[in-house]
């Protein structure tokens, strides 16, 4: 099959909605394979991967030690039973995701240990933890932030804040989520101050649910401070502090996770994408003695289950994939590539942001509005270069750099300067 009869098969069979195609067919190509920091297409072009698809390659595509678990486990026991019979590779990731986190934060104290919901994609992570503060404190309310993205599920949505997700469901929301402005500068925090504590006091409020650095807003870095703000209004106002992480997480930011930065223990955290390395999986990890108060003990019929819960290939491939960031330091090699990223692409454009390997140009026109048709261009002439890059924010004028955290100074000096090119060409 070639990659036009493979979009004309899409075409023909797929939700019209899902993917987008150029008349002229220079968009999208079609991957046949993808090894490293690398990706082949049906036509056997080599491209240079800046997206980590979706930030889910931290530890490199097709990773062999991740791969060879996942087809152990295929070949030994392809499926379990979620709720009801378990497998022992779902114990042993939920007790390591609890030493990653709360053991971790807390100086591994038994009291401060972490409980674990297994889910299969980022948004149904975020339905856990809203419905674990829901079940927590009783309050119905949820305060989310311009920019912020938490997936597309009916629950999410009411977090999720751009319009483009929101408006065509909005008759079927309860419309639950209040939205604060993100902060971009200290001085943003004050006012976001006051209108947290308004919000506070004129609703219900049961979780704060925040990326600690928006990826899909424009990856939007918040000043240090902002978490700390917020960890200490939801103590004085009996909220849980939801941070997700989904993309930040596992090395992302040059942190096992972006809190880390600000030192912010959350009371639930949201886990995917680079979590397992390419299997669909995802994770809510709450402080254990929250777990236990907001869920009831299961009396043989859980509240909140799905068929694939903590899916076994899955699982070992998230074993595999956190002993592979561990035993590579990709948590520290995301910390000094991301310096000579920002440092690299400072040359090219004036305050490029990020933390670790998650940074973001924001392109605007003279009079300061957003660029998106330059952005978008370039994207696609890198793309025909050899190059994989995705737009983010609301607008799309933002080009971002997530790559797999195995990737090399050389081939992101190549990247930047290929990037320079594009947008200094007449």
């Amino acid at each position: 099959m070639t990659a036009r009869q493979t979009l004309q098969l899409l075409r023909d069979h797929e939700s019209r909605n899902i993917l987008f195609v150029e008349p002229d067919g220079s968009w999208p190509i079609v991957w046949e394979r993808a090894r490293g920091v690398h990706v082949w297409d049906m036509n056997g072009k080599k491209y240079l991967d800046l997206t980590a698809a979706f930030g889910v390659a931290a530890a490199g595509h097709a990773n062999s030690k991740v791969v060879k678990a996942g087809q152990k486990q295929m070949a030994k026991l392809l499926h379990a039973m979620g709720d009801v019979h378990p497998h022992a590779l779902k114990a042993q990731l939920a007790r390591e995701l609890s030493r990653l986190t709360f053991e971790r934060w807390t100086n591994k104290s038994k009291l401060k240990t972490g409980k674990v919901i297994f889910s299969n994609s980022g948004f149904e992570a975020v339905e856990s933890a809203l419905k674990t503060a829901m079940l927590a404190n009783g309050k119905r309310g949820v305060i989310a932030f311009e920019g912020g993205y938490h997936g597309l599920g009916y629950g999410a949505l009411n977090a999720t804040h751009r319009e483009h997700f929101r408006v065509p469901f909005r008759t079927q929301l309860r419309e639950f989520g209040h939205f604060a402005k993100f902060p971009a500068t200290k001085n943003d925090l004050k006012p976001l101050k006051l209108a947290l504590q308004k919000i506070f006091r004129h609703d219900k409020i049961g979780a704060i649910l925040v990326e600690p650095v928006q990826a899909r807003g424009g990856i939007n870095v918040p000043p240090p401070e902002f978490l700390p703000l917020l960890r200490k209004l939801c103590d004085e106002h009996g909220a849980l502090l939801i941070l997700d992480e989904i993309y930040t997480g596992f090395g992302r930011t040059g942190k096992w996770f972006a809190c880390e930065h600000s030192h912010v223990v959350p009371d639930l955290i949201c886990l995917g994408k680079a979590l397992t390395g390419g299997f669909p999986l995802s994770a809510c990890v709450g402080r254990a003695d929250l777990m236990d108060a907001a869920w009831p003990a299961s009396t043989g019929e859980a509240i909140h289950t799905s068929t694939f819960l903590g899916h076994p290939v899955g699982c070992a491939m998230a074993l595999a994939q956190i002993q592979e960031i561990k035993k590579l330091k990709l948590c520290e090699r995301s910390a000094e590539l991301g310096k000579f990223l920002l440092a690299e692409l400072s040359k090219v454009i004036c305050s490029p942001r990020g933390l670790g390997l998650m940074v973001g140009i924001e392109l605007t026109s003279p009079d300061k509005k957003p660029d998106t048709s330059t952005a978008l261009n370039a994207i696609k002439k890198l793309l025909h270069r050899g190059y994989i890059f995705l737009p983010e924010g609301e607008h799309a004028n933002v080009i971002s750099f997530t790559p797999p955290l195995t990737i090399s100074k050389a081939q992101l000096a190549k990247a930047v300067a290929e990037l320079k090119k594009v947008l200094t060409a007449d």
